[in-house]
């Protein structure tokens, strides 16, 4: 090490965002910096970022408008962030050491100085794609498993439906419904994600929201006796449609709601009296409240990787330079899969 300077490439906001998210909102830039902790860092650790994660919840960082969420806003002119995986170059933090690979929110850049160590998770497994921890193993992961478990509480046999459920959280809330016994409809933007989440995750059925000019009447072909649990991603008219739509005693999980984040003037939803008359249990939560139990999920999904019971697709694109244009293309459903980005080379992994 022995504070080597060298170039760090990094991905910059240009300003606050309205409406659409473009490319141009964006510069990829290269900087230098010192491959040494500066004096000031007390646990601070080093990294070099291998992998970074697309999601959804990064537009409304991008918001001037203050947001009550647990991450701040980024800042016009400074790198963006968001969750990675990394290898530590050299730390400060008695449970990190030089060598050690850890997931949690890093810098859109070639290497980062983190200081809240404490929120880094480190890598024990390995015998699965490093990139998994973007996804599956990762926050993705974390949110479909405890959204699903803990906020659905589902039952065999229950009939569940699944917005954006070829996305990073919903390929998976499917699949888990799957192997619990449930029925499942997924829906999503493209007759090949449609293709996917019957062929290769499982769902009994699944749609082309696009391709349907009454949401209202394709719930109904595919729940006639109504949806038990909505693990809703998308809000606005879907979560509409499925209000009106819920069994007696539903649930609803409230993870995201994509089809809103671009939009000055979200929609109304106008069928909540439904809340009332189906006795409808209706919860947003966070991924954050459920980190404390991590070593809890990875004891129970990386059996089921390793039973091949789980399928995963990921999306990657390669390098800094691709970053932008995957970030803002999850807003157009350009990604098929969890949208992950590569910083470093192959032979540097």
């Amino acid at each position: 090490m022995g504070g080597e300077e060298v170039s760090n490439k990094q991905v910059i906001l240009r300003d606050f965002v309205t409406g659409f998210p473009k490319e141009s909102d964006f510069d990829v830039r290269t900087s230098s910096i010192c491959l040494k902790l500066p004096q000031s860092s007390k646990n601070g650790v080093l990294v070099k970022n291998l992998f970074l994660s697309c999601d959804p919840y990064m537009r409304i960082l991008m918001l001037q408008a203050y947001v009550p969420f647990p991450i701040d806003s980024f800042t016009p002119g400074s790198v963006i962030y968001g969750y990675g995986v990394a290898r530590v170059l050299e730390s400060r933090d008695p449970n990190l050491k030089e060598g050690d690979l850890v997931w949690g929110v890093t810098g859109w850049e070639e290497y980062s100085v983190i200081e809240e160590t404490q929120k880094l998770f480190k890598i024990q497994h390995l015998d699965v794609p490093l990139s998994n921890y973007t996804g599956i193993l990762g926050m993705p992961g974390v949110t479909a498993y405890f959204g699903f478990y803990d906020v659905c509480c589902p039952k065999k046999g229950e009939s569940v439906f699944v917005s954006a459920a070829s996305g990073a959280v919903g390929q998976l809330v499917g699949q888990f419904a799957k192997l619990l016994g449930c029925y499942v409809v997924g829906s999503a933007g493209t007759q090949p994600k449609i293709e996917l989440l019957k062929n290769k995750f499982g769902f009994d059925e699944a749609f082309n929201y696009k391709e349907e000019p009454n949401l209202d009447a394709a719930l109904k072909r595919y729940f006639p006796k109504g949806i038990d649990i909505y693990f809703e991603n998308v809000g606005g008219k879907m979560l509409d449609a499925v209000l009106g739509n819920m069994s007696i005693h539903g649930r609803i999980a409230v993870c995201g709601m994509i089809s809103q984040y671009n939009l000055e003037n979200t929609e109304g939803v106008h069928n909540l009296m439904n809340i009332v008359l189906q006795r409808i249990r209706m919860q947003g939560f966070e991924c954050f409240d459920y980190y404390h139990r991590y070593s809890e999920f990875l004891d129970a999904v990386l059996p089921l990787i390793r039973a091949g019971k789980l399928s995963y697709v990921e999306d990657i694109a390669d390098g800094l330079n691709a970053g932008p244009a995957a970030l803002v293309g999850l807003f157009s459903g350009r990604n098929v899969g969890k949208q992950v980005v590569a910083v470093a080379a192959q032979s540097c992994i």
